[in-house]
């Protein structure tokens, strides 16, 4: 199985503009954009044939190139990564069996998060697309409650059946757990969706053609997009090995993000 795995970065997000050239400080001082740390990310991942960042934005192409990067140009029409995953895959000229869209603000994505989703893809043929989820422990739900009540959007949940098909992704907390309390390193009933997707390149293709529905348009969560069209997303539950897992969303998670990697001691 050949596999592809495309970043999607874009300059102007919503919620924190410019944050593809955001500096992260590591355990040693040493400041790499955010852009940087998710490249790192990927090269990381076993069994890859090729890595390319996707974007529509000159100063992201510079920097990434800068540190030996791929780049595909994208348009500035591209509503979310995984159009923008679409429109770099027909750039290239496809000839992927499997197409990863490791966005490029999870630059905490540990590579086996990656590997599972390419092995849940290969062993399971029908599947079309496939997502990490990771059950929160107390700490991780703490942080998600604590965000919701100071106004922010941070991570995204998700719920889904006994099979692992999703039933929803919100960035709501849910299900709903108020009331209930769990110690830092206790496990929860909520699953914070990892933004990583392994697609097929039909199901790429399929999703470019379509138009965003409601749900996907009120949560600003491009997988709705399959759920809304009734086309199954494989959860895929992932282990976390003790590692902290957080996205960069909003400026607060700068401090955060920063404090992981001193605890990892990464660089």
């Amino acid at each position: 199985m050949s596999v592809l795995i495309v970043i999607p970065a874009r300059y102007a997000s919503v919620r924190y503009p410019g944050k593809a050239l955001v500096p992260l400080h590591g355990a040693t001082g040493q400041a790499k954009s955010l852009i940087q740390r998710s490249w790192d990310a990927a090269q990381a991942v076993n069994g890859v044939d090729r890595v390319v960042i996707a974007t529509d934005d000159a100063r992201i192409r510079t920097e990434a190139e800068g540190f030996g990067a791929e780049v595909v140009m994208t348009s500035s029409t591209c509503r979310n990564g995984t159009e923008r995953c679409a429109e770099a895959l027909d750039a290239l000229g496809g000839g992927y069996d499997i197409v990863v869209n490791l966005q490029g603000d999870a630059p905490l994505t540990p590579h086996w998060f990656v590997e599972d989703l390419i092995a849940a893809l290969t062993n399971h043929p029908t599947a079309e697309v496939a997502t990490p989820v990771l059950r929160c422990d107390g700490r991780a739900l703490a942080g998600f409650l604590e965000d919701r009540r100071a106004g922010r959007v941070g991570a995204t949940t998700a719920v889904f059946g006994a099979e692992g098909k999703a039933l929803f992704f919100s960035k709501e907390v849910i299900p709903y757990t108020t009331g209930n309390k769990w110690g830092d390193h206790d496990p929860t009933p909520v699953f914070h969706h990892v933004g990583v997707y392994a697609y097929r390149p039909s199901a790429l293709a399929a999703y470019a053609r379509w138009a965003p529905g409601p749900l996907e348009q009120l949560e600003g969560l491009e997988q709705l997009r399959f759920l809304e069209r009734e086309r199954p997303v494989q959860c895929v539950e992932v282990d976390a090995r003790g590692q902290q897992f957080w996205e960069l969303n909003n400026p607060e998670d700068v401090t955060r993000i920063e404090g992981i990697l001193n605890e990892l001691g990464m660089d």
